[in-house]
């Protein structure tokens, strides 16, 4: 890997935590595609879902895990931390009240643009674990009535991280044309959003590309 060199003055450092490796490409990408002006870095911790189960759930002690990773983030020069792992979320809230600059959970920016979409919105998943904590956080979002709807891509994460992805794009696709009629179908994962274009719908939203949209227009202002 070529050295890096450091941000230059006034460039904005965002530190990207991950906690699976195909996490990585989709959010850089996005970072390369919407806001190339941005520094930002990459913190696998690729035993944060082993140390989930081990905990049995989000406990003191796990979150603590989630803060510390945060307080590394800080102690980089970071500007903001977003998480890439979508079964953090509960953790990741409890680390936003001990850490001094922005926190953001992956999906958080999505949300808002489903939102604004309508209000029968679609969830699909290649991580069972996702469903919960990201229904969890549609619901505490909107200020209205929604319906929420789900469907699984079984066996797509497995296929990617084999190296499969023409697999998992497919059987994303199907997942999300398995959806009732919706205003917008959120692709639940960073490692979906590749799957997108196979994705027969008006509306079809990723967390990679609205997060950095988000970003963008926190610290630029556009």
């Amino acid at each position: 890997m070529a050295y890096r060199e450091p941000p230059k003055p006034g460039q904005r450092r965002i530190a990207l935590v991950h906690a699976i490796p195909v996490s990585i490409e989709p959010i850089n990408k996005a970072f390369a595609t919407h806001w190339p002006e941005a520094w930002v870095f990459n913190l696998l911790e690729d035993s944060l879902i082993a140390g989930l189960t081990e905990a049995g759930g989000f406990t003191p002690l796990f979150n603590r895990r989630v803060t510390d990773l945060c307080r590394y983030c800080v102690d980089t020069g970071a500007d903001a931390i977003l998480f890439t792992g979508s079964a953090f979320g509960p953790a990741v809230d409890a680390a936003k009240a001990k850490t001094t600059i922005p926190v953001f959970k992956p999906y958080e920016a999505m949300i808002e643009a489903a939102l604004a979409a309508g209000s029968r919105l679609g969830i699909v998943a290649s991580f069972r674990g996702t469903f919960e904590p990201f229904k969890a956080d549609v619901m505490a979002a909107a200020k209205k009535p929604i319906e929420l709807f789900t469907e699984e891509a079984t066996g797509a994460l497995e296929a990617l991280e084999a190296g499969d992805s023409a697999t998992h794009d497919r059987l994303t696709a199907e997942a999300a044309a398995r959806l009732p009629a919706c205003d917008a179908i959120m692709l639940a994962q960073y490692s979906l959003a590749r799957a997108a274009p196979l994705v027969k719908h008006p509306k079809v939203l990723t967390p990679p590309d609205a997060a950095v949209l988000h970003l963008k227009r926190l610290f630029d202002g556009r």
